[in-house]
């Protein structure tokens, strides 16, 4: 049997870049410049509430300025897109992030093209979106970028290699399909229509799970030595927080793997943080 993988550690990752970032605010500062981030929220889904309150607490370890706006579930999509136009105007927000998902009646497709691409924090936007494709963005989608820069810390170099990715969600499999394409790696996307997903899977150098189930990645389906990212939050069966890796078994194979929590999680905020200074700039 091999060695046990060397786990990635996020927190620890994370808190490096947090303390960079709250350097750079000083001196934004000094400059007279105070980034800003909006956040809004519609409705009162427990997760996003959680996911707000994280963003809230990073802004203020980093010294970003930030403003909440909570919607009621009852919203208007007219009246949502009224308060982006606001925020779209508004001289000390830099950033803007409309927490996802949005109740049922509002399109958020909408939403996000309402956003300046200026101020689109989260990479959503079209224009910022072509950006990633062309390789010149200003802005990465947050939890792409925060798993490139763990990369970059582990001094794993994707070049070369073959990386697969699980899940082709505009949010995360495919920027991270982009990302490690412009890091030089031979890149494969899998999906629920792909057949003999197993084969694929045990070619990856580095395999990026995002799928959304939990436990799913199976021992069986990875190459011994290769580095595993888990970008899954999900439930166990027994209610307890776990990424689509099955973290037991698979640490036995891989020479890198990436824990739920304390893995990419802390990250994704991190880089939300790192985007709204950038666009205060």
């Amino acid at each position: 049997m091999a060695n046990t993988a060397i786990i990635i550690d996020g927190k620890a990752v994370s808190a490096k870049i947090r303390e960079e970032l709250k350097k750079e605010t000083e001196q934004l500062n000094k400059k007279g410049i105070k980034p800003g981030l909006a956040v809004v929220i519609v409705g009162n889904d427990p997760a996003s509430r959680t996911y707000v309150n994280n963003k809230k607490k990073g802004c203020a370890e980093v010294g970003i300025y930030s403003e909440e706006y909570a919607l009621s579930e009852e919203t208007t999509q007219e009246e949502l897109l009224e308060l982006v136009d606001k925020l779209n105007k508004k001289e000390d927000i830099n950033g803007i992030l409309v927490q996802l998902p949005l109740p049922k009646h509002i399109d958020d497709k909408a939403v996000i093209a309402k956003i300046s691409p200026k101020k689109d924090v989260d990479a959503f936007h079209v224009e910022n979106v072509g950006r990633i494709m062309l390789g010149e963005y200003k802005f990465l989608p947050c939890t792409p970028a925060g798993v490139m820069e763990l990369l970059k810390a582990y001094d794993i170099d994707p070049a070369g290699k073959e990386c697969v990715i699980i899940g082709r969600s505009n949010i995360v499999g495919k920027p991270m399909a982009m990302l490690l394409l412009h890091a030089n790696g031979t890149v494969t996307v899998c999906h629920s229509k792909t057949k003999n997903l197993k084969e694929v899977t045990n070619r990856a150098d580095i395999l990026v799970s995002a799928i959304g189930k939990a436990k799913f990645v199976s021992a069986d389906m990875v190459k011994e030595g290769a580095v595993v990212i888990d970008v899954g939050i999900n439930r166990d069966e027994n209610g307890k927080l776990c990424g689509d890796v099955d973290f037991e078994t698979v640490k036995e194979k891989a020479s890198y793997i990436t824990p739920v929590p304390g893995g990419v999680g802390p990250m994704t905020i991190t880089m939300l943080l790192k985007n709204t200074i950038e666009a205060s700039k």
